[in-house]
């Protein structure tokens, strides 16, 4: 009797714990954008108390970027190898650490090493945490558990910006580094309470297929932070690139005769997979450059201030979370296939119409699309982050999560970049165009790239993902 009624005790202990797993990855996911944007902010107070002009604080933000590149192919196998709470704890005691280390740093070295220790933590964070939701709930749970813990991504990225101006103003730069550390200590808690130990068997590490693949990130990485910094060496660049393509030519080659390389591109005949993974690419080339490009021209082209053309991003920020209860319902009565499809779409559409705004445009005509545009960017990404998911297995779901992270990486690079490269063009004396008219064709063409992604969306089935809804 009495150990029937401690074996139910600890059934309801378990299933406590299973309920707040959600919380242990939201805090993970919360920690990881908030200091993906609250640095942005306070670059130049740090910059003025070390010393250094604030473009030599670029490479702080470039060694943070290409440390990610690097790592991220390590986070799947360390998780089946040696546990998803074990190496979860030691990621997030790794980043707590960096930002400790960041806070105390007093020169650009020091500084530029303590955030290749955050990063490292950084790039296995949220995917080794993403991975035991993966492991621990059914596919019919899946969308609803993803829209929780993406809202407080999204809460992180909101918070950012305003939160480092704050902090820097009013305090110092440091803390916006020393924030990290008790949300991290709260999060390493919960996970040792409450997240499972999963492991998986894995074969012999592929030291070699790491250094190809993450070498050959690394270099496309940087071609990105060249275009995107607006230091347009082509020759550098067109090495970069072809350097990237030996090594991944090299990854290939390798991959072929590895019975288990450390990305496994066999995932890529998961046709929900692939077909996941290449729309949200498309997708984001179109869409990841506007939270770059709208300030930018409002600034200057229409001559509003810094944090008027900030706050016109807030609407989006705030219906792009307000929409996350309604997912389930929009995805279960339409279908993954309609939904990204006409999604993407309207998405194009808002792009179009922002390329017609002029100097006159009222301010409420920004907030209204902004409202727009967030709601449409959050069932976008909650559609495309589940339907990639939705055909693994517990044998598959390591690699498929990885490979997303490492495209949503990727692709917000590429976002920025290319939104960048397409302005610069459109700038240039080729063209002829005053600096207005180079932000409307602009994004005009990325609002072909974004609905062009439909047709990459429309070779889904209508069944497609039923197993989540």
């Amino acid at each position: 009797m009495e150990t029937d009624l401690l074996n139910k005790t600890e059934e309801k202990k378990e299933q406590n714990a299973v309920h707040l797993l959600p919380w242990v990855t939201a805090i993970a996911m919360f920690i990881q954008s908030l200091d993906g944007t609250i640095l942005n902010t306070s670059l130049p107070s740090i910059a003025k108390d070390m010393g250094y002009s604030p473009t030599e604080m670029h490479s702080v933000i470039v060694t943070y970027t290409l440390t990610l590149a690097m790592f991220i192919p390590l986070s799947g196998w360390l998780a089946d190898k040696f546990g998803t709470r074990t190496m979860f704890m030691i990621a997030v005691f790794l980043f707590v650490t960096g930002s400790l280390f960041c806070a105390l740093s007093v020169d650009l070295q020091s500084f530029n090493l303590a955030r290749v220790l955050q990063a490292i933590g950084a790039s296995m964070m949220v995917p080794i945490a993403r991975l035991a939701i993966l492991y621990q709930y059914p596919k019919s749970e899946l969308l609803k558990t993803m829209n929780f813990i993406t809202v407080f991504g999204l809460l992180g990225m909101v918070a950012g910006p305003s939160l480092g101006g704050f902090l820097s103003d009013n305090f110092s730069w440091h803390w916006i580094f020393l924030v990290n550390v008790p949300i991290g200590i709260i999060g390493i808690s919960m996970a040792y309470k409450i997240m499972p130990n999963f492991k998986h068997a894995v074969g012999r590490f592929d030291f070699r297929g790491l250094v190809y693949f993450s070498l050959a990130l690394i270099f496309i990485t940087m071609v990105l932070e060249l275009i995107e910094s607006g230091r347009t060496h082509m020759m550098v660049i067109l090495g970069l690139l072809f350097l990237s393509g030996l090594l991944s030519l090299f990854y290939y080659i390798h991959y072929k005769r590895t019975e288990k390389p450390i990305i496994d591109l066999r995932l890529l005949n998961i046709r929900t997979l692939k077909i996941g993974l290449k729309g949200s690419l498309i997708t984001r080339l179109g869409i990841g450059g506007l939270p770059l490009l709208l300030p930018l021209m409002l600034q200057t082209s229409f001559g509003y201030s810094a944090s008027v053309s900030g706050l016109l991003l807030l609407p989006s920020a705030l219906s792009n979370v307000a929409v996350k209860p309604f997912m389930v319902r929009i995805i279960k009565f339409f279908g993954y296939r309609t939904v990204l499809i006409t999604n993407t779409i309207l998405l194009g559409i808002i792009l179009i119409v922002l390329g017609f705004v002029t100097k006159e445009t009222p301010l409420p005509y920004y907030i209204v699309l902004m409202i727009f545009y967030g709601a449409f960017t959050s069932i976008q990404m909650s559609a495309m982050n589940t339907i990639t998911l939705s055909d693994l297995d517990q044998d598959t779901a390591s690699g498929g999560n990885t490979m997303l992270v490492i495209m949503q990486q990727l692709s917000v690079s590429f976002g920025v970049s290319v939104a960048s490269l397409v302005l610069s063009l459109f700038q240039s004396g080729i063209f002829e165009l005053n600096t207005t008219k180079a932000f409307q064709y602009t994004f005009i063409v990325l609002a072909v790239f974004t609905i062009l992604s439909s047709i990459t969306f429309s070779r889904l089935s209508k069944m497609d993902g039923a197993g989540y809804m």
